[in-house]
């Protein structure tokens, strides 16, 4: 095996089996692993978007079975998301002609969400205690407001996905736990990733009819992640959350620096 394509696998193995461990997004670290790679932005947001789309899909399988999916929460959310995802892909095809362009919007893109990521990462635990704190008085949206709340986190969730890779799992999952406290973790979880699914797949299918997809690489990643995540899950908890999490944090914080300054 060569040298490129056996760090490509590692690479998909460590991702994994972060995420296995800690349930943020693959895309928030494969992205980044992959431009260290020398892969260019467009290629490596394309590439990853489909990866996500096939190792979420599993998840979505064994959320399904066990009835952690709310499809009415997943439904409002890709009502905002799909389009905005296509809009965001129409307005990047429009630069297609000027790579060194598209390459800088993407890739000053992908530092800014990563930043809001480690954000994300390091302050769940404090947005998610406010969000039950005030779950019942006048900050708690109900009926169509909450609707249309929700259609219009996935109108900012698919904006953020199509041009960058990331924002549907640590900030996905972060704004479903603001907007529905009241909504048992495992099923908020298992919506945020129902939801990913089709996000990533139609986000993932317009870069890759833009050219911006490397097959083989894909394949690469996907050998490597899925033990990984196997893996990782299996030994979640083992190391303890106020250890791990400032640290991914720090490197979140860390890659989004660099990539926007």
């Amino acid at each position: 095996m060569e040298v490129g394509v056996f760090g490509f696998v590692v690479a998909g193995l460590v991702v994994g089996f972060i995420v296995g461990m800690t349930g943020v997004g693959g895309g928030s670290l494969m992205t980044p692993i992959l431009l260290w790679f020398g892969i260019n932005p467009a290629a490596a947001v394309g590439t990853d978007l489909l990866y996500a789309a096939v190792t979420k899909s599993g998840g979505v399988l064994v959320h399904g079975r066990q009835k952690n999916i709310d499809w009415r929460i997943t439904g409002w959310l890709t009502l905002g998301s799909v389009p905005a995802a296509a809009l965001t892909l129409l307005f990047l095809h429009s630069l297609g002609s000027n790579l060194e362009a598209l390459n800088a919007l993407i890739k000053h893109a992908l530092g800014f969400v990563l930043l809001l990521t480690a954000l994300a990462v390091l302050f769940k635990h404090k947005l998610l205690a406010f969000a039950h704190r005030h779950a019942g008085d006048h900050y708690h949206l109900k009926g169509s407001s909450l609707n249309s709340l929700t259609v219009l986190t996935g109108v900012a969730l698919g904006s953020m996905v199509a041009l960058t890779s990331i924002g549907a799992g640590a900030l996905g999952t972060v704004a479903l736990f603001v907007l529905y406290p009241f909504l048992a973790t495992r099923r908020l979880v298992g919506t945020e990733i129902a939801h990913a699914v089709p996000l990533t797949l139609v986000a993932g299918l317009g870069h890759a009819s833009m050219g911006n997809m490397d097959w083989h690489l894909l394949g690469y990643l996907l050998c490597g992640s899925l033990p990984g995540i196997y893996l990782g899950s299996h030994l979640s908890g083992r190391i303890p959350d106020g250890v791990l999490r400032p640290c991914l944090a720090v490197m979140l914080f860390s890659i989004g620096y660099k990539l926007v300054f």
